[in-house]
């Protein structure tokens, strides 16, 4: 059974994520690269919002190819490159995953691989066998 952790000797996390996850070693694990707000066609979404949304569905769209979905999620590194962006980030996050909350970490960056990327998130998930 994958538990999520925050134990009292630890600060509350400021916003919806653990502060660690248990993972027992029978399960299958999906370690996803960084997604970015790029659609199958090639096409790219346009502003913080938009992207970060494109981002979550190409996240969705990976698990389901491993037969797992966003409550598989154990971890994510969100890596933002719009100044200020973290609440438009995380509030999209929060609504996405609903009460799931893997460990997470939000970093600003200087920049992505693309300068038009705004946004780019890697994760991993954990489908418990």
């Amino acid at each position: 059974m994958t538990t999520f952790l925050n134990p009292p000797a630890l600060a509350t996390p400021g916003s919806r994520f653990s502060q660690g996850v248990l993972v027992r070693a029978d399960a299958q694990r999906l370690i996803l690269s960084g997604q970015v707000a790029v659609r199958a066609d090639g096409s790219m979404a346009q502003g913080l919002e938009a992207q970060t949304e494109l981002v979550f569905d190409n996240i969705e769209a990976l698990l389901a190819a491993a037969d797992m979905n966003l409550s598989h999620l154990v971890k994510l590194v969100i890596y933002c490159a719009e100044p200020g962006g973290a609440g438009v980030v995380r509030s999209i996050r929060n609504q996405r995953l609903g009460e799931h909350a893997p460990a997470s970490t939000f970093l600003y960056v200087a920049g992505l691989a693309n300068p038009d990327y705004l946004v780019e998130i890697e994760g991993e998930a954990v489908r418990e066998a």
